[in-house]
């Protein structure tokens, strides 16, 4: 890989785990909101064993990549490690070292949980969805899901959803039954939040376009106005027997509304077929390398 790409994903990575380490110092670990991932299993052992956050996830995360390597073999990533103590160091840094301001008392009297819930996972889902896109995993629970995996068969999103849902239900006997809630919460926009930053903001469609008269004119608006690619794929009607030209092309959520104004002008008796893709990779859309 070419240096400047490797040291370009590095500082965004690292930026994304600064949000991440912010997002759990100033809102979520304060209001003992333990929202999943070895943070959240931090703060409930912190809770009963007076160690700071940032020293047991130094101690879990040690523990599980031993585990891990015990059990599945040591396959992860140099970016993987770097993003699992680096996450850890900043949240130390910020937590012990280097206290910073917070949404809690004695800086903040009233604490409202929905906002520091609001605010701590908008932070860290940044965060971690810009990790990610770099390819990059914070490892913790991720090994977890992996090792049950391993010997379960079970689907790895599965198994981590699982096991941040049991450290949400786990921060009851440590932090009360509302915050517990606060915690379950926040596990699930945390998921959502991840996964649209990841996808939905550059979200695009697969068209298919059947037209009777105006299939040239179609294509030429794809190709020139929109400058995307297209491509024409012959068909015979089922029930007609008549061949019939099919034209396919992947546009972004922008471009979708272009080609149905396009089409509502020109040929509103055409027929169209829209499905949502998850991804696109190569030319005109995000580069393969960077494929999650």
């Amino acid at each position: 890989m070419d240096a400047k790409v490797l040291v370009r994903e590095y500082i965004i990575t690292t930026v994304g785990l600064l949000m991440t380490a912010l997002g759990l110092v100033i809102f979520l670990i304060p209001n003992g909101i333990a929202a999943g991932g070895v943070s959240g299993l931090s703060m409930i052992m912190s809770n009963f064993i007076k160690i700071p956050v940032g020293v047991w996830m130094y101690i879990l995360n040690a523990v599980l990549f031993l585990l891990a390597f015990l059990t599945v073999g040591f396959d992860f990533s140099t970016k993987t490690i770097y993003s699992a103590f680096v996450l850890n160091f900043l949240v130390d840094l910020f937590d012990r070292l280097i206290p910073i301001w917070r949404y809690a008392p004695p800086y903040v009297q009233n604490v409202d949980l929905m906002l520091a819930v609001f605010f701590g996972v908008t932070l860290t889902a940044l965060g971690m969805a810009l990790a990610f896109s770099q390819n990059s995993s914070t490892g913790g629970t991720d090994i977890i899901a992996r090792i049950v995996n391993r010997y379960f068969g079970t689907t790895v999103g599965m198994n981590l959803l699982i096991t941040d849902f049991t450290i949400g239900v786990f921060s009851m006997a440590a932090f009360g039954l509302e915050r517990a809630m606060y915690a379950i919460f926040a596990i699930i926009i945390n998921g959502l939040m991840i996964d649209f930053m990841l996808h939905g903001i550059e979200q695009s469609s697969e068209v298919l376009i059947f037209s009777e008269s105006k299939m040239e004119e179609i294509k030429n608006f794809i190709l020139k106005d929109l400058e995307r690619g297209a491509t024409i794929i012959p068909a015979i009607g089922a029930y007609t027997k008549k061949e019939r030209k099919i034209l396919l092309t992947i546009v972004r959520r922008r471009e979708l509304a272009e080609i149905m104004h396009f089409l509502k002008e020109i040929d509103p008796k055409a027929f169209v077929v829209i499905r949502e893709v998850r991804q696109v990779l190569g030319e005109g859309f995000r580069r393969i390398e960077k494929a999650l």
